[in-house]
């Protein structure tokens, strides 16, 4: 690893990490500030600022910044997480500076134009459709506001079409000078770069955000279960049940995610192999285990036949449970297996890498070294993968359902289910 950090005095991060043999180069700008940093009168405000960015600024208009971008080979996109907003280009290494440039003005010098925010309303209310229109989408959403009722941690990213369509421009600016503040914000750039001329151009580029903090809404998350389902007429019910998970920063979250790997997380996993392969009550099913910085989640996501979902209720929960006292030393070898494949993967692409090492520095402070993650993978043994994923299925059950829906599980039979066991 060739990662190199600098603070500069505005309180703003730089992390790089320069790929040899690379001749391109991945940046971008890492914003500690996501849906669940949202009041309940800005809900979708996170989503609406990452779209108007793209907009419009003093220097540019949208289709010159789309044009001064593509000129050079590039590309620009964005993101909106529950707990942040990246911004990031990835363009030929002598174009690292343009990339900056147009990054900085987008986050500092937007005009946020009338015309062009009541254009892109309409353009997040059509995402919005999207997503009510897509099952396999809309329940991931359900399942976030059962798991977390009540709470910003809980609601859609997007935002609901009534809000966002009331949003204006000072909605806006007030969510920008709350949140985008320089020592929020980590610049992480990965392949053919220097990093002396990042931070200098960074430093050059980004001397207007504040350094003056508001104070922000993030109110420590409560994972408490629920059920949430929605009959409509599909062919399939679209399933989510889910338990508490772990925070990134627990001692226990590799263990999880070993288990989570192991019971759901490819094609030789139980939940595959018994539910798909054995019996064919599905054609898509998978195990996750989502870990945020206080709190997290673990399920499996199913999507099945109105007149399978009473028979795979019981065999995915039981599959789960039976894993909690009886998973073998070969499946965890290849979870482990799995786990490593996908880290070092991230070391092969400028993009994942940026966005790895940006995301460390937030979350730790400091960027993990391979060795070191693979070191804590390597160190689990059966016992603490089993106890990781016992502990998980002893919480509060959650629900989440859409389509035919009548013989998906309530929380208490699957917590009676589970205790059978």
């Amino acid at each position: 690893m060739s990662v190199e950090i600098t603070t500069l005095a505005s309180g703003l991060r730089v992390v790089t990490d320069r790929m040899a043999h690379l001749e391109t180069a991945s940046l971008g700008v890492w914003v500690g500030a996501g849906s669940r940093h949202e009041g309940a009168h800005e809900h979708g405000l996170s989503h609406l600022l990452e779209h108007m960015a793209f907009k419009g600024t003093r220097r540019r208009s949208a289709r010159a910044i789309a044009e001064e971008i593509e000129s050079a080979g590039g590309d620009l996109n964005a993101a909106t997480s529950t707990e942040h907003t990246a911004y990031y280009a990835h363009v030929l290494a002598e174009d690292a500076p343009l990339a900056l440039d147009i990054l900085a003005d987008i986050l500092t010098e937007s005009t946020f134009d009338a015309t062009e925010l009541e254009r892109e309303k309409g353009v997040i209310l059509q995402e919005i459709g999207a997503v009510e229109d897509t099952p396999d989408d809309l329940v991931f959403d359900i399942f976030n506001a059962s798991a977390f009722p009540g709470q910003p941690i809980g609601r859609p990213i997007l935002g609901t079409a009534a809000q966002v369509a009331k949003f204006g421009r000072d909605a806006i600016g007030a969510y920008l000078d709350a949140h985008y503040l320089s020592d929020a914000i980590v610049i992480g750039a990965a392949g053919a770069i220097e990093h002396d001329r990042i931070r200098d151009e960074a430093e050059k580029c980004f001397g207007g955000l504040s350094v003056d903090r508001i104070e922000a809404n993030q109110a420590p998350a409560r994972y408490l279960g629920g059920d949430i389902r929605l009959k409509r007429r599909l062919e399939q019910a679209h399933v989510v049940i889910g338990f508490e998970g772990l925070p990134y920063g627990h001692d226990d979250f590799y263990a999880m995610q070993v288990f989570a790997n192991a019971v759901g997380g490819g094609m030789a996993s139980r939940l595959f192999q018994e539910v798909r392969e054995a019996r064919g009550l599905a054609y898509s099913i998978h195990a996750f285990h989502w870990g945020y910085s206080d709190v997290g989640l673990f399920g499996f996501y199913a999507a099945t036949g109105r007149k399978d979902v009473a028979e795979l209720m019981p065999v995915a929960l039981d599959c789960l449970g039976e894993a909690a006292q009886t998973l073998s030393e070969s499946e965890v070898r290849r979870a482990k297996a799995q786990m490593k494949v996908s880290l070092l993967a991230a070391l092969e692409s400028p993009a994942a890498r940026a966005e790895q090492i940006a995301r460390q520095l937030m979350a730790f402070d400091r960027v993990l070294t391979r060795e070191e993650i693979i070191a804590r993978i390597d160190s689990l043994d059966l016992a603490q993968i089993r106890a990781a994923g016992a502990r998980a299925l002893g919480s509060a059950p959650t629900v989440a359902a859409i389509g035919p829906v009548a013989k998906v599980f309530s929380p208490d039979r699957i917590a009676e289910r589970l205790r059978a066991i």
